[in-house]
């Protein structure tokens, strides 16, 4: 049961039990409720304020591809999720899960200049903006303003990262909070799983395997954050996912050695490909 159900069925309760108690007690019901209430407030508002430290969603994203292009890492294609795959996710859990990972594809697109692919996950990812209720967002406005700065990619980051602001941010309005740190999660994996997979010989490119040790830090702030949100739905089950890519950042000395490059990709691929299928 997700929040939102909760309180409704606490408000619910709350009601019954003031109808049938003594005068007296109505008022202590309505402090208890209203503490209740702003417990809730100071939750979500807490959630968002870490959040927001994370650097939801995109940002990382592009920081990620940013760092890959510069130190010449080419340009592949089918890393990314198909924007295809769209049409095959019915569940709020896939939907959240996927504009995560269309989150960082698009950075990936972006940030190489792919201007026809980057146009094509902009529609992807606001059909599943779509899926999740909050139309308002990823508009077709918005697509067209992406268009016409498809050449400057200083702005289309600013365009793009403010965009999924006001998703994580239409999410928590609406009381979806949870997925919210979906979109985090996928955004994250699929990061890494570009990282992991953009060369053969990951382990031989020091660049590389230095963006990949740097996304312990991230993982952690990601895990900070699930592990506060645990009794949102699906964050015990993401957290269950993403636990033995955690337990090999956890044991890493100072730097990577090639089995552990070797396990991250491993384990990010078979995470990466449950979430994508």
């Amino acid at each position: 049961m997700n929040g939102s159900a909760k309180t409704l069925k606490n408000m619910v309760l709350a009601m019954l039990l003031m109808m049938l108690v003594a005068p007296a007690c109505k008022r202590q019901g309505e402090r208890g409720s209203a503490r209740e209430s702003r417990k809730e407030t100071y939750v979500r508002e807490s959630i968002e304020s870490k959040v927001r430290e994370f650097v939801y969603p995109l940002p990382t994203a592009f920081e990620v591809t940013e760092m890959l292009k510069e130190i010449g890492a080419n340009y592949i294609l089918t890393l990314t999720n198909s924007v295809k795959n769209a049409d095959k996710y019915f569940t709020e859990k896939s939907k959240a899960l996927n504009l995560g990972i269309y989150a960082a594809d698009l950075a990936y697109n972006s940030t190489y200049q792919q201007k026809q692919e980057t146009m094509f996950y902009m529609e992807a990812s606001k059909k599943l903006s779509d899926g999740l209720g909050i139309s308002g967002v990823l508009t077709e406005e918005l697509a067209e303003k992406v268009e016409d700065n498809i050449n400057d990619k200083e702005k289309l980051v600013e365009i793009i990262s403010n965009a999924f602001y006001d998703t994580y941010d239409e999410l928590n309005r609406t009381g979806k909070g949870n997925l919210s740190l979906l979109v985090i999660a996928g955004s994250w994996v699929e990061a890494l799983y570009i990282t992991t997979n953009i060369s053969e010989n990951v382990y031989h490119n020091l660049e590389i395997v230095k963006i990949i040790h740097q996304q312990k830090e991230t993982l952690n702030k990601l895990w900070s954050i699930l592990e506060e949100n645990q009794n949102g739905e699906y964050i015990n089950e993401i957290m269950d996912e993403l636990k033995p890519v955690k337990d090999i950042y956890d044991n890493l000395d100072q730097s990577l050695s090639e089995k552990d490059v070797i396990a991250i990709t491993q384990e990010i691929s078979r995470i990466r490909e449950k979430f994508v299928s």
